[in-house]
């Protein structure tokens, strides 16, 4: 299959799609929950199932409806799954308040972190070495795996939920979104001892709550999807990370502490990743939030506006060209959207409730 699509949601069904005719070739069914997140491995072998309590394993190429393998471990619905590069391990993230690793052939745990805070989505760095995830109290939390400990908390917004966040395929960026429709990025330094991260910009994307915001594989692009029926397309500009931009003073980085293996600290002001809080006593506090500070930063220009969902736009997904987005929504379809003409070139209909999530691999060959 040169081409994987599939969808799930709330009709406890996962769909495989032919892309370019819009058939359903293969449905199965999915009884305990519904799918919270979908993800295909990047040799396309297998495709991770996200629900409930539980991440179900699956064999793309076999017609076998019954899971090879189911994760369990969660104690609370699971929001986000990523493979590692090779598919050695997976990582997920649960309103359960924890981000586990899993060893892909045994489907142990193999390190669980705790955020305190029911936890939204999580990706992994291209780097395999860092995983980064957010959380409903409003943190993004980067976990450094050589280390085993959280290296940077930044907190875009004080209490508001972060619901999503995307790192660049080279690694130079990572974006966050929250319920506040608001959209921050960062610049990811990689220096010799540790990654560094530089404000680059934040700008208000849409006036309702953000479900999914993506970065394109060449990173010239960036999707969100929103509860406001749309999906948006943003250029992503070219920005200096080294001038710095007015990001509200919680989200800046001072030089780090060192955290447990937790990121936790018993300092109500300055956690264990340095990160200030509004309210802190330290003393450098007041230098850093009143330095000179250009104008607003641009926010990333508005390529297009995708409209014609009926309902809440819950997830996307690009094509390996950059070239397409898919979307999946409430009103029970997915769309494939061509993004230079803003057009629906093929929509998915077979869902019999909302579609949520959306998996597409249509890369040549497996990376």
């Amino acid at each position: 299959m040169s081409v994987i699509l599939c969808t799930a949601g709330y009709d406890h069904t996962i769909r495989f799609w032919e892309a370019l005719s819009g058939i359903c070739s293969r449905t199965i069914q999915h009884p305990d929950s519904q799918v919270n997140r979908l993800c295909i491995s990047p040799d396309k072998r297998y495709l991770a199932a996200a629900g409930h309590h539980t991440v179900k394993l699956y064999d793309i190429k076999s017609t076998n409806p019954n899971p090879l393998l189911t994760f369990e471990g969660h104690t609370g619905n699971i929001t986000g799954v990523a493979f590692h590069c090779e598919g050695k391990w997976m990582v997920t993230s649960s309103e359960d308040g924890t981000v586990k690793i899993w060893e892909t052939r045994s489907g142990t745990i193999q390190r669980s972190y705790n955020h305190g805070s029911p936890v939204n989505d999580v990706v992994i760095h291209p780097n395999q070495g860092e995983i980064i995830s957010c959380d409903r109290g409003g943190s993004v939390r980067v976990w450094d795996l050589a280390e085993n400990n959280c290296s940077h908390q930044l907190i875009p917004e004080e209490d508001v939920s972060v619901s999503s966040v995307t790192v660049a395929s080279d690694g130079s960026l990572l974006c966050a979104a929250n319920n506040a429709g608001n959209v921050f990025v960062w610049a990811l330094i990689q220096t010799f001892e540790r990654t560094q991260l530089l404000p680059v910009t934040h700008f208000s994307a849409h006036k309702e709550y953000i479900t999914r915001i993506l970065l394109s594989p060449d990173v010239k692009k960036l999707a969100t999807c929103s509860a406001d029926h749309t999906a948006k397309i943003w250029e992503v500009a070219d920005v200096d990370p080294t001038v710095p931009t007015p990001l509200p003073v919680s989200s800046i980085n001072t030089l780090p502490s060192s955290p447990n293996n937790n990121g936790n600290n018993p300092n109500p002001f300055i956690n264990g990743n340095g990160i200030i809080h509004h309210g802190s006593s330290d003393s450098n506090f007041n230098a850093i939030a009143n330095t000179n500070l250009p104008d607003a930063p641009k926010p990333y220009p508005l390529e297009a506006t995708l409209q014609g969902h009926q309902r809440w736009v819950w997830d996307c997904a690009f094509s390996a060209d950059s070239a397409y987005l898919v979307t999946a929504c409430s009103d029970h379809y997915a769309r494939l959207w061509e993004l230079h003409s803003q057009q629906v070139i093929r929509q998915y209909n077979g869902h019999h409730r909302g579609a949520v999530c959306v998996a597409l691999n249509d890369y040549s060959e497996a990376r």
